[in-house]
């Protein structure tokens, strides 16, 4: 049975029970969310060595990253550099995106190495073979693409990113409406490409019920994509955008009689006055699923400094309800990602998934800054940096620079803390 069948039978599973117990919750608050839909456990039971982890409502906001090799460069020991850097710096889940190389015997490492979840998008893969056995992406059968998802599923990734919302009719709106960047999902254009040369429907949408057979044989998690989510502000919220998501909260639905979780990802590039309108738009029409968002990003002309435009735009959707980021690092649209910007991006993304947790009221989340800021008051600095996101940089920045007394050196002898205590009496609240 999946996690969401046991939990529809009044079930604690295993899995639920530790993650009841890393979010500090009752194992019964995730059992009903997760019979609900509001919360996903990724979790392949082909996954041996994972410590699962809960998606969703009510829980701390996740953090993902984007690994995996392109054309242009493919080295398996980067790749399990990039994962080690990922997990160090705190992702909540790894999603292995390779375009290049022996794509199978990437994903394979990645997932043996790994503890935490794994996400791969297997039509990537399967439009490769079909331009080396065929000659083209369009010359793809039905077959190919489920042997390919097949073979994911069976490697033991706990959830699959399927663009099965693009459908005929979400490309007519697309047409109708007329984008700068047209479609930037990978996903996305390779069904739409394949869709518009073979004149059918997406098989994706078209055999959604193998595809559920599938996924609940393994208890994988679907993440349905958005092929037509906007690339540059100027394609926020439109037409397109909105037709595939409306086909998506239908498909939610069919997932969840099926016995298989399932989440939903969203935008991508918005300006930060819609990213409200765009949670609840999901929150709505997709009855609560868990929300996924790729930053999003706030501006378009932050080229080598893209973390810092996702995390801005992921604050704001982790404070008004999105459940799981997934992070953007200083190399997007610009290159493939090394392990230092794997790093930076990760840590951008736990502070904006920190500072939406402080506004819904996550547990602990609030407690967790006090404690800092107590620590502070006291001038404790080793307690500031096991406090910290990042403990190691914390460490290495305080030492840059040496004070004659306790306080730092930004203001040495002058230090506001240090004065009023002084004077006043002041000394620091217990937490």
């Amino acid at each position: 049975m999946t996690q969401l069948e046991l939990a529809k039978e009044g079930i604690i599973s295993p899995q639920m029970r530790v993650v009841a117990q890393h979010e500090g919750v009752e194992a019964e608050f995730i059992r009903q969310g997760v019979a609900s839909g509001t919360i996903v456990i990724p979790a392949n039971v082909r996954h041996l060595n994972l410590i699962p982890g809960g998606i969703g409502e009510g829980l701390k906001t996740k953090v993902n990253a984007n690994i995996g090799t392109s054309s242009d460069f493919c080295d398996v020991d980067a790749e399990l550099e990039k994962l080690h850097a990922a997990t160090e710096a705190g992702a909540d889940a790894v999603m292995d995106l390779s375009t290049g190389g022996d794509i199978s015997a990437v994903r394979r490492a990645i997932i043996a190495a790994s503890s935490v979840a794994i996400g791969t998008v297997p039509i990537y893969q399967a439009a490769i073979g079909a331009v080396d056995s065929r000659g083209a992406i369009v010359k793809m059968t039905v077959d190919d693409l489920f042997s390919g998802i097949e073979e994911h599923i069976y490697d033991g990734v706990d959830f699959i990113t399927v663009h099965c919302g693009v459908t005929q009719q979400a490309v007519a709106k697309l047409r109708q409406q007329g984008r700068v960047a047209d479609v930037v999902s990978r996903g996305g254009a390779i069904l739409i490409g394949w869709m518009l040369h073979n004149e059918r429907e997406n098989p994706l949408y078209e055999y959604y019920d193998r595809l559920l057979e599938m996924a609940r044989e393994f208890d994988v998690t679907l993440s349905l994509g958005d092929g037509m989510r906007p690339g540059c502000l100027a394609d926020a919220t439109d037409r397109a955008q909105i037709e595939e998501l409306l086909v998506i909260g239908e498909l939610v639905q069919r997932a969840r009689e099926a016995g298989v979780q399932a989440m939903v990802e969203g935008p991508g590039h918005l300006p930060s006055n819609q990213i409200e309108a765009n949670v609840r738009l999901e929150q709505s029409i997709c009855k609560g699923a868990p929300f996924y968002v790729l930053g999003p990003l706030v501006t378009d002309v932050a080229a080598g400094y893209d973390h810092i435009t996702g995390a801005i735009g992921g604050a704001i959707a982790a404070a008004f309800g999105t459940d799981f980021l997934c992070y953007v690092t200083p190399a997007e649209h610009l290159s493939l990602p090394d392990p230092e910007d794997v790093r930076q991006g990760v840590i951008a993304s736990r502070i904006a998934a920190h500072a939406g947790d402080i506004v819904k009221g996550v547990k602990g989340a609030a407690d967790w800054d006090r404690r800092m800021s107590v620590a502070r008051k006291r001038l404790d600095w080793e307690e500031q940096a096991r406090l910290s996101l990042d403990p190691e940089r914390s460490r290495r920045v305080h030492g840059k620079h040496t004070s004659a007394g306790a306080a730092c050196s930004m203001c040495g002898e002058f230090c506001a803390m240090e004065l009023v205590e002084k004077y006043l009496g002041v000394k620091a609240t217990k937490c």
